[in-house]
């Protein structure tokens, strides 16, 4: 899978989820050295934490 695509219809970034977690349930994000995570629900909802 590629963890970076293209929507077609827009020039946004789109970043598929589950390719994020590695087929799991969470994920860490950096940004600008702080430390975010993101987790998918058993509902199928997003999650993102500081």
């Amino acid at each position: 899978m590629n963890a970076h695509v293209t929507a077609p219809a827009t020039s946004l970034p789109l970043h598929d989820a589950r390719t994020l977690t590695q087929g799991g349930i969470q994920a860490m994000i950096d940004l600008d050295g702080q430390t975010y995570f993101l987790r998918i629900t058993r509902a199928g909802k997003l999650i993102l934490t500081k």
